[in-house]
């Protein structure tokens, strides 16, 4: 079972930036052909699926809250998935979790998780 580690969470002020990072213990994920995700929840609400990245061909897909704001990335040398979040506003509010082997932004689809970083964006 590949271990996903979340990092990089913080408190910060609306239009600030964050990049979150995924270490996984493995490089399984980042040469699969399946995508490698980060999922948000926030207080009171669902999961939902934020950005994915398909790692061997550097397909990516955004939810459309974020779409020009939060950029996904890999560096597979590090076997690291990146979220870079920028104009933050208190919506994305939330613990990120880092997620591997599954099918774009649909959670059900995703095997492994990793504890989740929390963001907290203050207006």
């Amino acid at each position: 079972q590949v271990q996903l580690m979340e990092s990089g969470g913080d408190s910060v002020q609306a239009g600030g930036s964050l990049t979150l990072s995924c270490k996984a213990s493995t490089y399984t994920y980042l040469l699969s052909r399946t995508y490698m995700g980060w999922f948000r929840q926030a207080p009171g609400k669902g999961r939902e699926g934020v950005a994915a990245i398909l790692p061997a061909h550097g397909t990516t897909v955004y939810a459309d809250s974020v779409k020009g704001r939060f950029t996904i990335s890999r560096d597979n040398a590090k076997n690291t998935l990146y979220l870079q979040m920028n104009s933050l506003k208190p919506e994305d509010t939330a613990v990120y979790y880092c997620a591997g082997a599954g099918d774009k932004l649909v959670e059900s689809t995703y095997s492994s998780w990793g504890q989740g970083t929390q963001v907290t964006v203050s207006s």
